[in-house]
């Protein structure tokens, strides 16, 4: 009966981690990668619609992207979204099409966005302790309105933290991967 608790709570955890791979998509690393531009929405005969709803997005070389809005009257708009962004991208259009040249990232630069990826893996780590205490909350309930024995109890607090520490080792790992993509020259 305690087992639909852990399943619940790890559905949770896996969409921490989904949450979590995508706010490092959005953390550039020198190279040219259409998911940068994710985060970025305009407004759209206002509403606020997705850049990828409203043009293509391509990375036709490593140090490039394109952006090919399908209503050129969107060019001026996608700019000034893009140069809002904290992204340091300058574009430059030619009336059909934004190119967004991808700079090389100083030393600086990579260091303030390992900073970056240290403080959004500590957001996913507290997620996922979060669900944690959660779920032994509703344990310790389960036991209180006696659904489970003292010892059911702590075999199934034991078997949330080992839940738990897979779910933080697997934050650990992607976090690491994308330290090192920020720190490759």
């Amino acid at each position: 009966m305690y087992l639909d608790v852990h399943k619940e709570s790890e559905e949770r955890m896996k969409k921490t981690i989904e949450i979590y791979k995508e706010e490092l998509k959005s953390i550039r690393a020198g190279r040219a990668n259409p998911a940068l531009l994710d985060q970025i929405s305009v407004d759209y005969y206002g509403t606020r619609t997705p850049l990828k709803q409203v043009a293509s997005i391509t990375a036709p070389e490593p140090r490039l992207l394109v952006v090919q809005p399908w209503d050129v009257n969107l060019i001026p708009i996608i700019e000034k979204e893009i140069l809002k962004s904290d992204l340091g991208l300058n574009p430059s259009n030619d009336g059909k099409v934004i190119r967004l040249p991808i700079p090389l990232l100083t030393e600086e630069r990579r260091k303030e966005l390992v900073k970056l990826v240290k403080k959004s893996c500590e957001n996913a780590k507290i997620s996922i302790r979060n669900i944690r205490r959660e779920t032994i909350d509703v344990i310790k309930k389960m036991e209180k309105n006696k659904e489970l024995s003292e010892d059911d109890r702590k075999a199934a607090e034991n078997e949330t933290q080992k839940i738990t520490d897979k779910y933080i080792e697997m934050i650990d790992e992607l976090t690491k991967k994308k330290e090192e993509e920020l720190l490759e020259v």
